[in-house]
């Protein structure tokens, strides 16, 4: 520990510029954590190396603290170990990822209740019987000087965050560039402003540009990886990876009131760091379960890709639900890699961690294309992973902002029927974001898509996916 604490005090000074008759504001910072708990004990071990050289240090959240990892994801109540963790290293605010609903507003509301730091979204309303509390900004007193962070929330093209419409029920939304305006007076009062979004990089890099008075961007949501921070219009921009593959400390130098320089560096989370004893022992305690353990299946290949995976859980899916096709939304796989040897239940609630359950649809094939290029375009121009049909998507530019042509094909190669009626599945999820014409909303089931996967496993016991896809792209 000893020997981390000087490194850290060497990356410090290294990171600084030293500005006579100033103050130094330090934020250490972190996104999409996705329950990351087995890496809580080293972050611990960062915050606290980091307090001991300067105790003002704020540590910041850009959302989406939960879901992906189960002894998170299924506790009582849900999200209850991250809540413990961020508590114990001392966060001092966080903003709402879309996955902060996955809850519902119940949940959420149990969740800001747990925690000992503040959530600042200043795009949403939340009506007082909701419980859920939240302020739109904080105004942070660092030596002195005054740090402004304001929140922001993701909202998709449905006017929510990318979430099910029944989790939100009940809080209404309104679009970043609307409302941060409203709150340029509080960028005037304070020395330093920081935007904490959760709204993905490339709205961020446009926010740079219309708001330039912000010093810093702390970013999220699209899980970008860049190295320390990036500039636009003046702007710093930081955002990380998924699940903790590193964290951002930013450096602000401030003299006489205003910001005189600013940068940013990656601190990588990797098996280097000590793990700190309390945060280790909080661990231990919740990963306390034999079942999450048990193999209920095995890898015969490695697998490496989101495709191959996604087609898995598809032909799960159809397989335990007698169905034609089965679909996915591309951001719904949740790992891409997974080396041969066994699957236990934890393997797959990683893989699929939703809580989602089965929607069955009977649908021609002109409905069924219709829904798959809705799912496309509600999915950030990502396309669906199919079972029981591929497809030849087509593409009007490199870019993928549209598709120019889709054509599905049966398993024997033939063109699907448009005409024909197939049964089809996917989950609740996906079913409320395609806004596609269809006769056929769908029957909803009780069983998670999760457990399905797990029920097939141990039927089929062995499974080789390597290479596997469900559809070509062109342009």
């Amino acid at each position: 520990m000893k020997k981390f604490f000087l490194s850290i005090f060497t990356f410090v000074l290294f990171s600084i510029v030293c500005v006579a008759h100033g103050e130094t504001v330090r934020i250490l910072s972190t996104n999409d954590m996705h329950a990351a708990i087995d890496k809580m004990p080293q972050l611990a071990t960062i915050v606290d190396s980091l307090r001991a050289i300067d105790p003002s240090l704020l540590v910041l959240s850009a959302g989406d603290n939960r879901t992906g990892n189960p002894y998170n994801d299924l506790y009582q109540p849900v999200s209850y170990p991250m809540i413990e963790f961020m508590n114990l290293i001392g966060f001092d605010a966080s903003a709402f990822g879309n996955h902060e609903y996955d809850s519902k507003v119940e949940g959420l509301a149990k969740v800001t209740a747990l925690s000992n730091f503040q959530y600042l979204v200043a795009n949403i309303t939340c009506p007082p019987e909701t419980g859920i509390h939240v302020v739109p900004y904080k105004v942070f007193d660092v030596k002195g000087v005054k740090v402004g962070v304001l929140g922001i929330t993701q909202v998709g093209t449905l006017g929510i965050p990318d979430t099910h419409p029944d989790n939100v029920k009940g809080l209404s939304f309104q679009q970043p560039e609307v409302v941060i305006p409203q709150y340029k007076w509080l960028t005037e009062q304070c020395d330093v402003n920081v935007l904490l979004t959760h709204v993905g990089y490339e709205v961020d890099l446009e926010l740079a540009k219309q708001f330039p008075y912000y010093d810093l961007i702390v970013s999220s949501h699209t899980h970008t990886q860049l190295e320390g921070g990036e500039v636009h219009n003046g702007v710093l921009i930081t955002q990380n990876g998924y699940q903790l593959p590193r964290v951002t400390l930013t450096t602000i130098e401030v003299e006489n009131g205003k910001v005189v320089s600013k940068s940013a560096k990656n601190i990588l989370i990797d098996k280097t760091i000590p793990r700190a004893d309390a945060a280790e022992a909080l661990l231990k305690h919740f990963k306390s379960s034999p079942e999450m353990e048990r193999q209920i299946g095995t890898f015969t290949t490695d697998i490496s890709t989101y495709d191959a995976l996604g087609v898995m859980m598809c032909d799960a899916w159809r397989a335990e639900l007698g169905c034609d096709i089965a679909f996915e939304n591309y951001g719904g796989v949740r790992y891409d890699v997974f080396h041969a040897g066994p699957i236990t239940v934890k393997d797959i609630l990683n893989l699929d961690p939703f809580m989602n359950t089965a929607v069955v649809m009977t649908l021609t094939g002109k409905e069924l294309s219709d829904m798959l290029v809705a799912c496309f375009k509600a999915d950030r121009n990502r396309f669906p992973i199919t079972s029981g049909c591929t497809a030849i998507v087509t593409y009007s530019d490199p870019n993928k902002t549209d598709i120019k042509k889709l054509e599905l094909f049966a398993p024997d190669g033939k063109k699907l029927d448009m005409k024909k009626k197939y049964r089809v599945m996917t989950n609740n999820y996906v079913a409320s974001i395609c806004d596609s014409p269809r006769q056929d909303q769908g029957e909803r089931g009780d069983e998670t898509t999760s457990d399905l996967i797990i029920r097939w496993l141990e039927k089929v016991k062995s499974v080789d996916y390597q290479g596997r896809t469900s559809f070509t792209e062109k342009w």
